[in-house]
């Protein structure tokens, strides 16, 4: 038995050991909805993040792209944790400590300080250099809410049949893509005396701009406008092009209710559910 307690197999606890010496687990932080780990450990060098996943997940390898560069604007003003070791072949990092709680739950939330910061550390991200390829992006929406649909589900046929009907009939255009967190919202938000910080960058991938408020707008904003506005106010303004944002809406609604289905998460696939019937009305 490692110093894991059995978490993580020998090659990954050998690998932190080497990286910052011998180690203790404080906390296993894992969600335990897919097979991503995330553990509290204590080292010579200070308390860390270690996280890992199996060869088959993506999420780590996006985590690590994202701290190569992405999250460097926010690691600048103390927003972020800086990456301390990576290795890509074994699904591995390590990443500084971040003292706060996490803002979903906190009670503070639905603050609209709380937004404001989260939008004015957003616009942070999103100013990095965009990335080319921006041709390809409705389509990539398009073709990916089709593979779900294609997969396991519980979305009424109806709903399929509209839905399907939408994603064929929707024009591709070129988009301006910038860098993006990808699940932006107050689960992955620490709050640290008064200050937001973020966390979890494993959905990282150069999009555009719109899509990192979509999970906010079916959650936290939903019969907030005072919290919409708030944040809008710390970005700088609204990035959203209306076309696109439905788009972008019904595309993540099939998303999750999918998931959550084929991931046993029930609430989270009725959210997917609602979801889904508000996008739908929007065209």
């Amino acid at each position: 038995m490692n110093w894991s307690g059995g978490v993580l197999d020998s090659a990954k606890a050998e690998r932190v050991t080497r990286w910052i010496g011998e180690s203790e687990l404080v906390a296993n932080l894992s969600w335990g909805l897919v097979d991503t780990v995330v553990l509290h450990v204590r080292s010579p060098v200070g308390d860390v993040i270690v996280k890992t996943a199996g060869p088959g997940n993506h999420h780590i390898g996006r985590e690590i792209a994202a701290h190569r560069g992405a999250t460097e604007p926010l690691v600048a003003v103390g927003r972020t944790s800086r990456m301390l070791h990576a290795e890509g072949a074994l699904n591995l990092l390590i990443l500084e400590y971040q003292t706060g709680v996490l803002a979903q739950g906190s009670g503070l939330e639905l603050s609209a300080d709380i937004h404001r910061q989260a939008g004015a550390m957003l616009r942070l991200m999103h100013s990095a250099a965009p990335a080319p390829g921006g041709e390809d992006y409705v389509r990539s929406i398009l073709d990916r809410a089709s593979r779900w649909l294609a997969t396991e589900h519980r979305i009424e046929p109806e709903l399929v049949r509209r839905s399907a009907e939408i994603l064929e009939s929707a024009s591709a255009r070129p988009v301006r893509l910038v860098p993006t967190h990808g699940d932006w919202h107050t689960r992955n938000w620490l709050i640290d005396k008064g200050f937001v910080k973020a966390i979890d960058f494993g959905r990282f991938a150069y999009r555009a701009a719109s899509s990192d408020l979509t999970r906010l707008a079916v959650k936290e904003w939903r019969g907030r406008p005072d919290l919409e506005h708030a944040f809008l106010d710390g970005y700088g303004d609204d990035p959203r092009d209306p076309e696109l944002w439905r788009l972008e809406l019904l595309g993540e609604a099939i998303g999750t209710a999918a998931w959550a289905h084929q991931v046993k998460d029930d609430e989270f696939e009725a959210q997917g559910h609602r979801q889904l019937g508000e996008a739908l009305a929007l065209f």
